[in-house]
């Protein structure tokens, strides 16, 4: 996985970095694991506007992804594909009945290479474990918030994060953030992190591309009015003082989680900043 700059041979070339998808395996997906995603374009069910500056870019479909990872037994990864809904790359794996699906792929993930999901599988790349089973130190991904309801940490790409000790039924994990909390043994984890690390790297090199991904032109506060928005209006070109949202939410520094929150009680260090 590298990245690739263009010569300047256009304005919207000069600044554009890209990935080089030299991963990439197939450019056809799995029909069975495709399903339609409609665009709202930020409208709500009544027509209203209700998240600014979506709309248009390339029409899609959804790829469903395996992040239960419920299946037990080995499967062997057919194909490492691009999926336009997500940073990092997905694997076609299919178990030996014949049964098909798409994972995240973990980096350093082959085609041919068997891959394993439950109890007393090695900790290996792209297999499936519960926490409690994973060696201390081993850096993991897709990890499960609360039993059996799917990963939801560390699913972007390039993201890990490590297994540091284990307390009774808690495995104490460092997240991509900086953040260290409890995670039940029970939660399932993936060994490895996530492919196309360098998609940190990558640069549009000019606005169409962010109309190809459905993201309109963002107008800053400080040029707005008083009525639309807290930074907005003054004589000449104000500053706009104090950073805030539309809505006067400061914007830096301002802790927004709520305070004594049910969960605060499993996290033992706060993300860096």
């Amino acid at each position: 996985m590298a990245v690739r700059k263009l010569k300047p041979v256009t304005p919207g070339q000069r600044h554009k970095i890209i990935g080089t998808f030299e991963e990439i395996t197939s450019s056809t997906p799995e029909k069975s694991l495709l399903r339609p995603l409609k665009k709202t374009g930020g409208r709500n069910n009544q027509g209203k506007m209700t998240m600014r500056y979506r709309g248009g870019g390339h029409k899609r479909r959804y790829r469903l992804i395996d992040f239960l990872r419920d299946r037990e037994g080995a499967a062997v990864v057919k194909t490492i594909e691009y999926d336009p809904n997500r940073t990092a790359r997905i694997a076609l794996i299919e178990y030996g009945d014949g049964e098909k699906r798409y994972i995240v792929a973990p980096m350093g993930l082959k085609v041919g290479q068997t891959i394993e999901s439950g109890r007393g599988v090695a900790p290996e790349l792209g297999n499936t474990l519960y926490l409690g089973e994973i060696p201390l130190g081993t850096l993991v991904h897709n990890i499960e918030l609360y039993p059996g309801r799917g990963a939801c940490m560390a699913r972007s790409a390039g993201s890990y994060a490590q297994v540091l000790a284990r307390e009774g039924k808690y495995v104490i994990i460092k997240l991509p953030s900086g953040e260290t909390r409890m995670v039940l043994t029970e939660c399932k984890a993936t060994v490895g992190t996530v492919s196309n690390s360098d998609h940190a790297l990558e640069k549009s090199g000019k606005a169409g591309r962010s109309r190809w991904l459905g993201r309109r032109p963002r107008n800053r506060g400080v040029v707005m009015n008083p009525v639309d928005h807290p930074m907005g209006g003054g004589e000449g070109r104000a500053s706009g003082g104090h950073p805030r949202s539309r809505k006067g939410i400061p914007a830096k520094g301002y802790k927004t989680r709520k305070p004594n929150k049910v969960s605060d009680k499993f996290i033992i260090e706060r993300r860096k900043k």
